[in-house]
């Protein structure tokens, strides 16, 4: 391994990378605000909760493919079927205009997520020295979201100034500028095998890494909120008057970019699980925030909460996994962190549709259900600090 003084972490591939991952999160992202207003005025006012959990459900069962083609075929072309799948299914959403095939296309559309940022965080932990990963997978957390960040609140803008055709085409475009920088990435895998069927044969160890248990146990509990979030927040933003759905997204995301190099770095120096501590602590407080808001000041205080509690968890996660995984398994440890975030994203999303019922004072108790799960973490994180602890001899 080398040190982080013979080499440094921004070069060209380095920004290549971000600069693709932020151009993809844009694509995919920039459709959440618009999507449950979508399906509302085709008839499926009902299926809300579907538009996030069967995305993520797709994204999490594609994860062990994802994994074990990431360590046998390569990163790059990994990442580039995600940004492909992306770029397809923009151009299918004003085709499918009925209730049953758009969800059949959030379906096909979740296969995006289960692969890119897969082949992405390989990609990235190759490149980077150990002693500086937690830093590098801010700084690349925080090109994700850029693109978390813009994507909603452009999105939003090109459909009440264009129409929502303008916009699935747009998510087409990005997911192509996506694919296209991913040509000039130099594929980082040493030993790759030739594409074949036995490539696709999955067994259980593909699907669970048991050394990255404890991070993907708190990945798993704390995105439960994520996924109320992703749902919600639309139609929690009309009923306070906000007519731009993506400014949640944009206040959260924005918060979250602040912090996210900041939490890299200090638990590359002080650990991983104190800076997940203070995470999961800081995502009660947004649940709490968000839940009860009645207006839009304190709407938009949960949102920067809930960035910066995501700010922190996403790069420090992602770093854990990694520490606890070898060069020859590091694909499948970072699917099964995925698969976690992806199964907690999908419960939450379905969750918090059937607690809410489409009812705004079934909210704060939405929100506080979101709040256990983050409490869950918490106490896991700080048991798992206390076992670290020597004993003190009698």
């Amino acid at each position: 391994m080398q040190s982080s003084n013979s080499k440094g972490i921004f070069t060209t591939q380095f920004w290549l990378l971000g600069l693709s991952s932020f151009l993809f999160s844009s694509s995919f992202n920039m459709l959440i605000p618009e999507l449950p207003g979508y399906l509302s005025s085709m008839g499926g006012a009902e299926y809300k909760g579907y538009i996030i959990g069967l995305f993520t459900l797709t994204a999490g069962l594609s994860r062990p493919f994802s994994g074990r083609l990431t360590d046998r075929i390569g990163r790059v072309p990994v990442m580039a079927v995600g940004s492909i799948v992306c770029f397809v299914c923009g151009f299918l959403y004003p085709v499918f205009i009925t209730v049953m095939p758009f969800l059949l296309l959030r379906l096909v559309h979740g296969f995006s997520t289960g692969f890119k940022p897969t082949g992405t965080a390989a990609y990235v932990a190759d490149i980077i020295p150990a002693d500086r990963r937690g830093e590098a997978m801010g700084i690349h957390g925080m090109c994700m979201g850029m693109g978390s960040a813009f994507g909603p609140a452009v999105g939003s803008m090109i459909s009440q100034a264009f129409s929502l055709n303008v916009l699935f085409y747009t998510s087409s475009l990005f997911a192509l500028l996506s694919i296209l920088i991913l040509f000039n990435m130099k594929e980082t895998l040493k030993e790759k095998e030739p594409l074949s069927l036995s490539a696709f044969k999955i067994g259980w160890h593909d699907i669970f890494e048991p050394n990255v248990l404890n991070p993907a146990l708190i990945t798993f509990l704390a995105y439960f909120g994520f996924g109320a979030v992703a749902t919600l927040a639309p139609d929690f933003s009309e009923y306070l008057g906000l007519q731009n759905r993506g400014v949640y997204f944009m206040v959260f995301t924005l918060f979250s970019l602040l912090i996210r190099l900041a939490a890299g770095k200090i638990s590359d120096r002080h650990g991983r699980i104190p800076v997940t501590i203070v995470g999961c602590s800081t995502l009660i407080v947004s649940m709490v925030i968000t839940g009860y808001a009645e207006s839009v000041v304190m709407f938009l205080t949960g949102a920067a909460f809930f960035g910066v509690a995501m700010g922190i968890l996403s790069p420090v996660l992602s770093a854990w996994t990694v520490d606890l995984s070898s060069d020859h398994n590091r694909g499948r440890a970072l699917a099964t962190m995925y698969i976690s975030l992806e199964a907690g994203i999908g419960l939450g999303a379905f969750l918090s549709a059937a607690i809410y019922a489409n009812q705004h004072p079934n909210m704060p108790l939405v929100f506080l259900c979101m709040a256990g799960f983050a409490a869950a973490a918490l106490i896991y994180s700080i048991y798992l600090k206390n076992k670290k602890r020597p004993t003190r001899a009698v």
